[in-house]
């Protein structure tokens, strides 16, 4: 067991407020250590054991801006035939796109205060337009699944495995 684990389960007994967190997950929690190679979950309808992985999408949102609008159209669609797909394929958990870095704020706080600043905490060249959620047997099959993402062939995908509480 890591000392992540060891760490909850210490605090777990009279603290309300991991009580209430637990609520929303099944009984099975387990954490792992930092260490682990990633988070694995049993897929009972599947019989395997699959992993999640975030497939964030970064793109230059200044490029992005100058498409035209037959283009901006046809990297919709791929994009909804993508989703399809892996809807169809049980690997989709969640995914959406992100409004632009304009809309975005940033939260630090510091010495008990709250400092907000309006944009994206560091400037980049690429910034996260989307992402997508997905359930994949390894590391491989959730970079194949990222291969397949329209916004692969201008910009990059960042593939993380997620801790997962089950």
């Amino acid at each position: 067991m890591g000392s992540w684990t060891r760490r909850v389960k210490e605090f777990q007994g009279d603290n309300a407020g991991l009580r209430r967190l637990r609520i929303n997950y099944p009984e099975d929690v387990v954490l792992r250590s930092a260490g682990s190679t990633g988070s694995r979950r049993s897929s009972r309808s599947k019989g395997v054991t699959e992993m999640q992985y975030l497939l964030m999408i970064y793109q230059n949102e200044a490029d992005y801006a100058k498409i035209d609008a037959a283009t901006s159209k046809k990297m919709l669609e791929e994009y909804g035939s993508f989703t399809q797909s892996i809807i169809q394929s049980g690997n989709f958990k969640a995914g959406d796109r992100l409004q632009p870095t304009t809309t975005a704020t940033t939260v630090r706080v510091r010495e008990g205060k709250t400092l907000t600043t309006d944009g994206p905490f560091a400037e980049t060249r690429e910034q996260l337009g989307g992402y997508y959620l997905v359930d994949a047997k390894d590391l491989d099959a959730a970079i194949a699944i990222a291969a397949r993402i329209p916004g692969a062939r201008f910009g990059s995908i960042e593939v993380r495995p997620i801790w997962v509480y089950n």
